[in-house]
């Protein structure tokens, strides 16, 4: 009689409880992010990048570049000698034999000064930070946390270095223009295959050699991201990334190796100067392209493998 007097509560509480939750679950499993919340996303990679003291430093140093060159420059042809120490300008850079007679010739003597080593070391250093340095200093687990997915997030970094690229590219060409035009004469200029374009036409393929240079690092980026992925020290990533474009680029150097040249992601790199030929000669171009897409595949994909079976502990 006293189990009928006090009888057990009903199992409708578990079930209310159990129905009360359920809806939670299911609301926070359909919750993606959708195109906003990505470039949100983005923008932040972005801002955290270029706030760094590290990225303004690179860019600074890439910025001083022109600078030295185009002071150099005017100090040597100051007695009215031509750059370079000759007539053709030989000994020098692409473009400098050029510069007294058009400050334009700068913005391409620039980039080709910086792109073997200053452009790509700086890129280095920010693929190899990327995914290695937030892990090293322990935020990498909170990005993971938030909806953010590893696939998406590692896309948000090779699109931030891709950025930094680029404009790292148009800082060099904005300094090398400005003291170009400070320093020498503007006009119309002459072409490698000797034809006159206008000032006009010389600053649009200006923009096109430097998206073209900008384009030429699409590989080392791809690199550095998947070298990130492999350790969890920012230093480490940095380091061996712009070790192997320094290894890289000596044995572009030894003949011995010529049959294996076309297939270092450099080989190409200086293929930018049929932009200033007339008609452009676009084979070396579409090659480095081509070249730069299939590094860019076969490093995002391996750093792809690699970041999406990482175990992040720490």
């Amino acid at each position: 009689m006293s189990r009928v007097d006090t009888p057990e509560p009903p199992p409708a509480t578990t079930a209310t409880s159990t129905s009360t939750s359920a809806p939670a679950v299911s609301v926070a499993a359909v919750r993606t992010p959708g195109l906003l919340w990505t470039f949100g996303l983005f923008r932040s990679e972005l801002v955290t990048t270029f706030r760094r003291w590290r990225t303004i430093a690179l860019l600074g140093v890439l910025a001083a570049v022109p600078i030295l060159v185009g002071i150099a420059v005017r100090i040597e042809t100051g007695d009215g000698s031509s750059a370079g120490g000759g007539p053709d300008g030989g000994g020098g850079p692409a473009f400098i034999a050029q510069i007294t007679n058009n400050g334009l010739f700068l913005v391409f003597t620039a980039l080709a000064a910086t792109l073997p080593f200053f452009l790509p070391m700086a890129v280095g250093v920010i693929a190899g930070d990327a995914i290695a340095g937030e892990a090293n200093a322990g935020t990498l687990r909170y990005l993971l946390v938030s909806p953010a997915g590893r696939t998406r997030l590692l896309l948000t970094k090779y699109a931030t270095t891709m950025t930094f690229c680029l404009v790292a590219t148009l800082v060099v060409a904005a300094s090398a223009l400005a003291v170009g035009a400070l320093l020498f004469p503007l006009g119309d200029l002459t072409t490698i295959s000797g034809t006159r374009i206008s000032f006009s036409e010389g600053l649009l393929r200006a923009l096109l050699i430097a998206l073209a240079v900008a384009a030429s690092l699409i590989g080392v980026a791809a690199l550095g991201l998947f070298i990130s992925t492999l350790t969890n020290s920012g230093i480490a990533a940095m380091a061996t990334t712009v070790g192997l474009l320094i290894t890289v680029q000596i044995l572009d150097q030894i003949p011995q190796l010529d049959a294996l040249h076309p297939y270092f992601f450099s080989h190409y790199w200086l293929s930018f100067a049929d932009l200033m030929r007339e008609p452009v000669y676009w084979d070396d171009l579409q090659r480095n392209l081509g070249l730069q897409a299939l590094y860019a595949a076969v490093f995002g994909s391996a750093a792809w493998a690699r970041f999406t079976a990482k175990d992040i502990t720490a």
